[in-house]
């Protein structure tokens, strides 16, 4: 009789049915499955549960879905529920993704010192949130969370940063020099995100976009993310084409009332922004209608050392990129590569600036002829053969460590 497959416990704090979980994390399962030949249990969090964990098989693996943790008990009797899996199923390997869920992953690995912890995807969180003023520096949450950051490191087996300058980071913020560690971007899906999906004509001819100039924006407002600077972003582009040219395809779940008091507020015409909430398997084709892409991410210093899955999803459309300064490597590729445009500020006088540079790079060639020039971006910053190279050589390490 064969003995049985190894699990591993990959864990994240993002519901199932984010796209963080579709594109992110399941893609990469389904890479280290193949490479390992182990089952799995993927933790996911689920809302408007009373306290219930929620087990669901698939197949020979599993998703745990634990209740938001509204309150210290709720967080307390989560992590004691991973704590009996662990030593119930004899878990060799916990493997996490982004550093709240790291944090999880160091407690565990103190209850239970035998297990390999394998960070995935480390970057700065709680000094992201601090920066954008989402979370206080002496709040509760941040100090924790910091204190967490640096001790997952401290525990970890393996670390996989999300960008290659991270050490340095890790060594100015958390005084940990660390030697050992690969490097892996946000992967994407080439053949999801290609030139089949280019400017469908029946969605073309349904939305009304055949004939405009079309910026796309796939994301939110606040938080991470600029705000009324967008807006008078859209307001300038609307300027600069015409309102019967210039079109923005937001695609977010956005409040309406929101985006009503901000179209009004700058004056932006009402037909100028279409707002769409999609499915992420439809997200390609509705990028795909678009001219170039929209990349605001608040340009504070912790941004450097992350990889964003939106642009290696513009740069794959073939779509140049309005993109803030500072924001992992892709502002300087985007730069070096006349791949549309650093916006080094949020004047009048920036936005014309980098209108005019995108209207340059597109107004000349046909979109096919943009589309091959910028989609190798994606396959050599964004291809899924470097997370293939990363678990292929980490796990094999991981046999004999």
């Amino acid at each position: 009789m064969k003995p049985a497959r190894p699990h591993i416990l990959f864990i994240t704090q993002w519901q199932y049915a984010d796209a963080l979980i579709q594109t992110y994390t399941l893609p990469y399962i389904a890479i280290i499955h193949r490479q390992t030949q182990t089952r799995s249990y993927l933790v996911t969090t689920i809302k408007n549960k009373k306290g219930r964990i929620e087990v669901k098989k698939r197949g020979s693996n599993a998703i745990i879905e634990l209740p938001d943790s509204k309150s210290l008990l709720q967080w307390f009797t989560n992590i004691f529920s991973l704590i009996c899996l662990v030593k119930k199923k004899k878990i060799p390997y916990i493997h996490t993704f982004c550093m709240p869920a790291g944090a999880i992953g160091a407690i565990l690995k103190f209850m239970q010192p035998r297990v390999k912890l394998i960070l995935d995807s480390v970057e700065p969180h709680a000094e992201s949130m601090a920066e954008c003023n989402i979370w206080k520096r002496n709040s509760l949450k941040f100090r924790l969370l910091f204190f967490f950051e640096k001790l997952q490191i401290r525990k970890a087996d393996r670390l996989i940063l999300a960008e290659k300058d991270m050490p340095v980071y890790i060594k100015n913020t958390y005084h940990l020099t660390i030697s050992d560690y690969f490097v892996k971007p946000s992967c994407v899906d080439l053949e999801m995100f290609s030139a089949r999906c280019i400017k469908e004509p029946g969605l073309l001819s349904a939305l009304n976009l055949a004939d405009k100039v079309v910026c796309v924006y796939a994301g939110k407002f606040g938080g991470f993310y600029l705000e009324d600077e967008i807006f008078k972003f859209i307001r300038a582009c609307q300027g600069y084409w015409g309102r019967n040219k210039f079109r923005f395809l937001l695609l977010s779940n956005v409040d309406e009332a929101f985006l009503k008091d901000m179209t009004v507020k700058y004056g932006i015409e009402e037909d100028a922004v279409i707002k769409l909430f999609v499915p992420h398997a439809e997200i390609p084709k509705y990028i795909g209608l678009a001219d170039f892409a929209l990349s605001p991410y608040k340009p504070v210093p912790s941004k450097r050392f992350g990889t964003p899955i939106k642009n290696g999803e513009y740069w794959a459309m073939g779509l140049p990129v309005v993109i803030t300064p500072g924001i992992s490597e892709d502002s300087n590729i985007i730069m070096e590569n006349n791949a549309g445009v650093v916006l080094n500020g949020f004047t009048e006088e920036d936005f014309l600036h980098a209108i005019t540079q995108i209207d340059k790079t597109i107004s000349h060639k046909s979109r096919m002829e943009v589309y091959n020039a910028i989609r190798p971006l994606a396959e050599k910053y964004r291809n899924f053969s470097i997370a293939e190279e990363v678990y292929g050589k980490l796990y094999s390490g991981l046999v004999t460590c």
